[in-house]
C-alpha cells in the first residue's frame, strides 16, 4: 500500500525525530508514565505511529470496501448511513406486567429493539414455586414460569413490528418455544418474527456457570435449534456467540474475540456433524461483544472479529453464501467498568463505550443504566442510557460515515495486533483438542483468571486508575434513587403459576411432555413438542425436568 523509498524516507525522519525532537524533551521532562498499554494490558501503545508500523497493509484484502470481503470495514455497504443499529434496553422487571410497562415505556422513548432478561430461576429452568427459587424470583429479570407469562409480557406489543432479543442459554428451546407460540397466537407470520436468543451455552462453562446439561446434548439442544430455525424462524439469530461474558470475566479484548470466535466454530463444527449444511444455517449465527473504555482498543477488536471470521468460515468450513461470512454483532456496554463510587461518572464511561461501539460498526447495542452496579436500573437512568444512543445517532455525526478510522496508522496497526493475538488463541484451543475440550481442562478460565487477578492488583496498587474508586475520589455520594423489588410479588407469582396450572387441560400436557420426551431420547428436532407443550401451558421447568431426566445435569470436574 505503501511505496518502499517513501517508508525508508518515513522511517529514517522518524529516527532523526527521535534524536533531535522527541530526545531533549524527554530528559527534560519524561512522560506520564514508563509504559503504555490498552484497556487490558494486552498491546503495548507506542508513542507514535506512522506508515512503517502498517507497511504490510494490503487495501484489498486486508480492508475492502463496506458489504464485501473481509467485511473489515462492516458487513453492510451502507452500514448506519441507510439504516441505524437496533437500540436496545436491556429489561425484565419482576413480574410479566413490570416488564411489559417498561417496555412499553422503552418502545415510546424511541427504542428500536426490546432486550429480554430473565431472572435465575428461569435461567437455571425452575419455576417460581420450586424450593430452589426462593428468594430470587423476579430479582435478576422477570420471571417467566409458562406462556401465561409471556402473554403479559407482549400484551399490546405486535411481534411483527419489533425485533426481541432473549438473554437465555441452558433452557433457550423452552422460551424460543413460547415466543413462537406468542407469534401464533397474535396470527405472524414465522418468518416475520425477528430477534436473537442467546442460547450460547459455552460460555456458561467458561464465566458465567448457567447451565443445566452436560456439553453433549446441550449442543444437540442448539443443533436442534440452527435447522429448525432455518426453515421455520428464518429471521431470527438462533445463537448469540457471546464474548461479553467472557470480558466482564476479565479477559483481554483479543481473549474476548479469540474465546468467543472458537466457540463460535464448535458450534458450526457440531452443526455440520449434525448433518446441517453450514450455508443453511451460518446466516443466522450472530455474536455478542463487550464495549470497555478504550475506544481505539475496542474499535480495533470489532473490526479484528469481522476480518478474522470471515477468514475462518471461508477457509476452515468453506462457506460460500457471502452471508455466512459476515460477523453481525449485538454490542453492551462494560458492566464490570460501572463503579458504585461517584454512579455520575458511569453516564460518561457508557457514552465513550457506545461511541466505541458506532464507531466500531455494531448492529445493535445496549447503554447500561449508571445505577446498574448497584441495581436493576430505574427508569430515569434507562432513559439517560437510551438517550446517549439516540445523540450518538442523531447529533454527533459518528453515524454518518463508514468506519471513520479506517487508515489511521495507530487502528490499523491495533486491528492488526488483536487479530493475531486471537488467532494465536484459536490455534493454540484447536491443539488443545477444541473449546469444549480446552473450557472441560479448565484452561479458558485459567487464563482469563490470570488477566482479571493482574488487572486487580493493578487497581490495588494505583497503577491503574479508576476514577472515583482509587483515585478523585470524595467523602460521600449523595443518595440514590435505586430500583427494588417487590418481596410480596413472589408470592403473587408463585399464586398466578398454580392458577395457570389448575384451569389446563393436563391430560394434554402430559402429552405434550411424553412428546418431548420422545424427541429428545430419539432424533427428533425437539423444537416442534416443545412449541406444543408450551401452548399447553407446561412450564419451564416441567420441560427442564424432561431434558434433565434424559440428559442429565453437568457436574463440573465430574
Amino acid at each position: 500500500m505503501f511505496d518502499e523509498e517513501d517508508l525508508a524516507a518515513i522511517r529514517e525522519a522518524k529516527a532523526e525525530w527521535d534524536a533531535e525532537t522527541l530526545g531533549p524533551t524527554l530528559d527534560r521532562f519524561g512522560e506520564r508514565r514508563e509504559r503504555f498499554d490498552t484497556d487490558t494490558g494486552g498491546q503495548t501503545v507506542d508513542r507514535i505511529y506512522t506508515p512503517a508500523d502498517i507497511s504490510d497493509l494490503d487495501y484489498g484484502e486486508d480492508l475492502g470496501f463496506p458489504g464485501e470481503e473481509p467485511y473489515t470495514r462492516g458487513v453492510y455497504s451502507t452500514m448506519h448511513r441507510g439504516r441505524l443499529w437496533t437500540m436496545r434496553q436491556y429489561a425484565g422487571m419482576g413480574t410479566a406486567s413490570e416488564t411489559n410497562d417498561r417496555f412499553q415505556y422503552l418502545i415510546d422513548q424511541g427504542s428500536s429493539g426490546l432486550s429480554m432478561a430473565f431472572d435465575l430461576p428461569t435461567q437455571m429452568g425452575y419455576d417460581s414455586g420450586a424450593a430452589m427459587a426462593a428468594g430470587e424470583v423476579g430479582k435478576a429479570g422477570v420471571a417467566i414460569d409458562t406462556l401465561a407469562d409471556f402473554e403479559t409480557v407482549f400484551e399490546g406489543i405486535p411481534l411483527d413490528e419489533v425485533s426481541t432479543s432473549m438473554t437465555i442459554n441452558a433452557p433457550a428451546v423452552v422460551l424460543l418455544a413460547m415466543y413462537i407460540a406468542m407469534g401464533d397466537k397474535q396470527g405472524v407470520d414465522r418468518a416475520q418474527l425477528r430477534g436473537t436468543i442467546q442460547n450460547d451455552i459455552m460460555k456458561e462453562y467458561i464465566a458465567r456457570n448457567l447451565f443445566i446439561y452436560p456439553p453433549e446434548p446441550s449442543m444437540r439442544l442448539i443443533t436442534d435449534t440452527f435447522a429448525f430455525a432455518a426453515d421455520e424462524v428464518p429471521n431470527f439469530n438462533t445463537i448469540s456467540i457471546s464474548g461479553y461474558h467472557i470480558r466482564e470475566a476479565g479477559s483481554t479484548a483479543a481473549q474476548e474475540i479469540g474465546f468467543t470466535l472458537a466457540n463460535g466454530i464448535e458450534y458450526v463444527e457440531a452443526a455440520i456433524e449434525a448433518g446441517q449444511d453450514v450455508d443453511e444455517f451460518a446466516p443466522q449465527l450472530s455474536f455478542f461483544f463487550n464495549a470497555h473504555n478504550n475506544i481505539f482498543e475496542e474499535v480495533a477488536k470489532f473490526r479484528a472479529a469481522r476480518r478474522l471470521w470471515a477468514t475462518i468460515m471461508d477457509e476452515r468450513f468453506g462457506a460460500e453464501n457471502p452471508k455466512s461470512k459476515q460477523l453481525k454483532f449485538h454490542t453492551q456496554t462494560g458492566g464490570s467498568t460501572l463503579t458504585a463510587q461517584q454512579i455520575e461518572n458511569n453516564v460518561v464511561r457508557v457514552g465513550y463505550q457506545a461511541l466505541a461501539a458506532v464507531l466500531g460498526g455494531t448492529q445493535s447495542l445496549h447503554t447500561n443504566g449508571k445505577d446498574e452496579a448497584l441495581s436493576l436500573p430505574t427508569e430515569k437512568s434507562v432513559r439517560t442510557a437510551l438517550r446517549t444512543q439516540q445523540i450518538l445517532a442523531h447529533e454527533s455525526g459518528a453515524a454518518d460515515t463508514i468506519d471513520p478510522l479506517a487508515g489511521s496508522y495507530y487502528v490499523e496497526s491495533l486491528t492488526d495486533e488483536v487479530e493475531a493475538d486471537a488467532r494465536e488463541i484459536i490455534d493454540t484451543v484447536d491443539e488443545r483438542g477444541g473449546m469444549l475440550r480446552a473450557v472441560d481442562t479448565g484452561y479458558v478460565q485459567q487464563r482469563i483468571q490470570d488477566v482479571a487477578y493482574e488487572r486487580q492488583q493493578e487497581i490495588e496498587a494505583g497503577e491503574r486508575i479508576i476514577v472515583g474508586v482509587n483515585e478523585f475520589e470524595v467523602d460521600d455520594d449523595p443518595e440514590m434513587d435505586i430500583e427494588t423489588v417487590d418481596e410480596a410479588d413472589e408470592a403473587r407469582q408463585v399464586d398466578r403459576l398454580e392458577d395457570v396450572k389448575a384451569d389446563r387441560d393436563e391430560a394434554a400436557v402430559e402429552a405434550a411432555l411424553e412428546a418431548v420426551a420422545a424427541a429428545a431420547a430419539g432424533d427428533d428436532n425437539v423444537l416442534p413438542p416443545t412449541i406444543e407443550a408450551v401452548k399447553a401451558y407446561a412450564t419451564v421447568q416441567e420441560i427442564c425436568d424432561v431434558f434433565r431426566e434424559e440428559f442429565g445435569e453437568y457436574q463440573p470436574g465430574v
